[in-house]
């Protein structure tokens, strides 16, 4: 048996309250330094953050973050814009199953209509551009808005693929689900922001 000291010692996973600790202290550093910054620079570097070091870097500061919690806000907005750049046909199609049926977050979103697919990539950088320049809890509602409608749309695609592709269309149910709590929780963290409790 180990001594408890020498246990204590060993080499392992970071302590999960430190983690956490590590999470909001840089999230809260990024969003306070672009937001005193006049550089338009940072702003872009911010941005294209996952880009430059890479999506697994950004997991490993904030993915485990509480969901309602400005690290863990971050956290899906940068997994939103990535996933709209690297998959936009997907994207893009359930946007347009999805658009006909949420009006109001159609509004919301702020997406050009008809849209285009780059119209998507804009949405993307103006959000986060809007979480480091702008009103951070419209950025989120925005965001959210806009995850309610690929929610939809993937609920549409996924009961039209139901008879020809039944593990596809309950996989994309699933994932439908997801991105609507993902919706209700940048809503929630919105409504955090406006009353100064985001932590």
């Amino acid at each position: 048996m180990l001594d408890p000291r020498d246990a204590d010692a060993l080499p392992g996973e970071v302590d999960p309250a430190l983690r956490d600790e590590i999470a909001h202290a840089t999230a809260r550093a990024l969003v306070d330094r672009a937001r005193t910054t006049e550089d338009p620079k940072v702003v872009e570097r911010l941005i294209h953050l996952v880009e430059n070091e890479g999506l697994d870097t950004v997991a490993g500061l904030w993915a485990d973050a509480a969901a309602v919690s400005l690290p863990g806000a971050l956290w899906r907005l940068y997994v939103l814009r990535e996933w709209v750049r690297r998959d936009m046909p997907t994207v893009m199609l359930r946007y347009r199953l999805g658009v006909e049926a949420a009006p109001v977050q159609e509004a919301v979103a702020g997406v050009p209509s008809p849209p285009e697919p780059g119209d998507l990539q804009v949405l993307a950088d103006a959000v986060l551009s809007g979480v480091f320049t702008g009103d951070l809890a419209v950025a989120l509602e925005r965001a959210g808005a806009f995850c309610r409608i690929l929610s939809t749309g993937a609920a549409f695609d996924a009961d039209s693929r139901e008879v020809a592709d039944p593990t596809g269309a309950t996989r994309m149910t699933r994932g439908a689900s997801s991105l609507l709590r993902t919706a209700e929780e940048l809503e929630r963290a919105a409504d955090l922001w406006r009353t100064g409790s985001l932590e």
